[in-house]
């Protein structure tokens, strides 16, 4: 291993054969220890921190083959990502910070059910014409799989809450120069619900759910448009003892294309034909979305004309249809010119009753029909 490389194993405390499993329990372990709402070590943010970047690099199996073999990943020596920017700031260490506040706190009602939560995914134009899958890691919390989600451990109940004695509410006096004052607060033992766990699951600390890092497909139609967003049911933060999920909220980004603009489910680009190309008319080929689009140039072509080529454009979303393609033409003028072609340039432009591109006069004009 390099000089200065970071050792991901001893970090997490598992051995170089671990399987994921054992990865993954050890990851948690270590979060809880090190995490700074539960840790009084100076440096519990920092040791927090390179956990997840431990986690990150072995919980992947390519990043973890190369990691092995080569010390580091995507060539850098112990510099791993930046967990708090995955999914727009909404990464695992905010994911532990709800977990560690424990199931119930605060003085509002707890929430079961789970939060929604956004990612972001870049695709080409291509990929957005054919549709495509792409790949997401998700830091989330995830159902706990020891307990089945129940927050309950083997042989467990759920009892009336001792602080509330089943009322969900708290009642506290104090006595003031006006008499004894009575406040009434939510339970923060119980979150409202007058009941609790006698014997709590010990991986989720009776919550139903743990954070962990899931890979999620996100299927991204044809047709797409830039900025739209796609929900996937139940894939966002898991609800409290299987309360229902969030949802997964996708932002699909859709990169510029070097050659196309698209405006709708039309394609526009820009192509170059000579000055015979313009004059005579031509069949020319142009680079299309997905492969070359054959585009007769009629004669008499003009600088700045658009051709309309049907059906050559982006599909429409969830239809059978596409747009079109429209090719906008400039005529290429020519800055060095052989003999040859100057010659027939000038020849060209005498037929047409101008000598070097001066305009003939009206006069001359007359002279040229009496005498043809």
């Amino acid at each position: 291993m390099a000089a200065g490389t970071k050792d991901y194993y001893a970090i997490l405390g598992v051995d170089r054969d671990a399987s994921d499993d054992e990865i993954k329990r050890a990851f948690r372990r270590k979060a809880r220890e090190t995490h700074p709402d539960v840790s009084d070590h100076d440096d519990a943010e920092e040791r927090f921190k390179e956990i997840n970047e431990a986690y990150d690099v072995l919980s992947d199996a390519s990043k973890r083959q190369m990691y092995d073999q080569y010390g580091t990943v995507d060539g850098r020596f112990g510099g791993g990502p930046d967990l708090g920017d995955i999914f727009g700031g909404f990464g695992m260490e905010d994911i532990f910070s709800a977990f560690f506040t424990g199931v119930y706190g605060g003085n509002r009602r707890v929430r079961f059910e789970g939060r929604d939560m956004a990612a972001h995914v870049s695709i080409s134009l291509e990929e957005a014409a054919t549709g495509v899958d792409k790949d997401l890691v998700v830091d989330r919390l995830a159902p706990c799989e020891v307990c089945g989600a129940t927050g309950m451990a083997p042989g467990a109940n759920v009892v009336t809450c001792p602080e509330c004695g089943g009322t969900g509410q708290q009642v506290t006096q104090r006595r003031t120069f006006l008499g004894v004052m009575q406040s009434v607060q939510p339970c923060t033992r119980c979150g409202q619900t007058g009941s609790v766990i006698d014997r709590p699951c010990e991986e989720c600390e009776g919550s139903g759910r743990v954070p962990d890092r899931q890979h999620v497909t996100v299927t991204v139609p044809a047709g797409i448009s830039d900025g739209m967003q796609l929900r996937l049911t139940g894939v966002g933060e898991a609800g409290i003892r299987g309360a229902d999920a969030g949802d997964l909220i996708v932002t699909v980004h859709v990169r510029e294309h070097e050659f196309l603009h698209r405006e709708g489910d039309d394609l526009h680009c820009r192509v170059s034909v000579s000055i015979a190309q313009a004059a005579l008319g031509a069949e020319i080929r142009t680079p299309g979305l997905l492969d070359a689009v054959g585009v007769k140039v009629p004669a008499g072509t003009q600088f700045g004309d658009v051709i309309r080529v049907k059906g050559q454009g982006m599909p429409r979303l969830r239809g059978s249809a596409r747009g079109d393609l429209l090719v906008h033409l400039a005529v290429e003028i020519p800055k060095k010119l052989n003999k040859r072609q100057r010659q027939l340039l000038e020849e060209f432009s005498a037929e047409f009753g101008g000598t070097r591109g001066e305009p003939a006069t009206p006069l001359q004009k007359l002279k040229d029909w009496l005498t043809s």
